[in-house]
């Protein structure tokens, strides 16, 4: 597993799926290498367990083509912004030298999302310090500082910097969140219902989508938001 293009990093196995699918699937297919990052097993979830999430993770990778996917193992719930949980995300940042980082929402329904993008975003930066020390399989690691960051948009709705033309990714986009079969809708399943596990999420999503993609003429989209202001060489890089 050695340099990715773009690392996503989520909360729990599944953010990424959901929110950001199809623009990983995209650079995929144009020849990025891509990763994922969970900080947590989502171990609290109502439904599953942390061993079906992992399986449901790998299935999950393999149906997005990623070139490395690392679980931290942080306290679904209870991570905190603490100096030993930066140290993890910045040894793997160090480790994958990511181009681009996206990553949770700067703000959400569920606590972890905005915990876990302020976490991320600050490892990022301190990454990019020198005097940082770390180490990977017993070797020092050099400094990295990505050179972009985004915050993808999760359950609640808010307002995109940008959007990204994911139409010919969609329903590839949903067979990799499919396959988190313990979470999303089954007929047959006996487990308590959640706010994900009813078949009309998956129309929210789908509207979700599309609602970004009207946006820009397109019919779906992702989008996210910035901590700094993007630059382009020409008025005509905007679509």
């Amino acid at each position: 597993m050695g340099q990715v293009d773009i690392l996503a990093i989520g909360a729990h196995p599944d953010d990424v799926e959901l929110s950001a699918a199809g623009t990983l699937l995209k650079h995929r297919a144009m020849g990025f290498s891509t990763g994922i990052i969970d900080l947590t097993q989502g171990e609290l979830g109502s439904r599953g367990t942390k061993e079906t999430r992992k399986e449901e993770a790998a299935a999950a990778s393999e149906i997005l083509g990623l070139s490395a996917r690392v679980n931290l193992k942080m306290a679904d719930g209870f991570f905190t912004h603490s100096e030993e949980n930066l140290r993890l995300l910045v040894e793997q940042i160090r480790r994958f030298k990511p181009v681009v980082v996206l990553m949770n929402a700067v703000s959400d329904r569920h606590p972890d999302h905005g915990k876990g993008s302020k976490l991320a975003s600050e490892a990022c930066f301190l990454a990019g310090l020198r005097k940082v020390e770390t180490a990977w399989e017993g070797k020092a690691q050099e400094a990295h500082r990505p050179k972009a960051v985004y915050h993808y948009i999760q359950d609640r709705y808010l307002k995109p910097d940008f959007a990204i033309d994911v139409t010919d990714y969609a329903e590839q986009k949903f067979d990799s969140i499919k396959a988190y079969k313990t979470q999303f809708w089954n007929p047959d399943s006996t487990e308590p219902k959640t706010p994900i596990s009813g078949e009309e999420f998956f129309e929210f999503l789908r509207g979700r989508m599309a609602e970004f993609g009207r946006s820009i003429g397109v019919r779906y989209a992702e989008g996210y938001t910035v901590e700094r202001l993007p630059g382009v060489d020409s008025l005509f890089d905007l679509r």
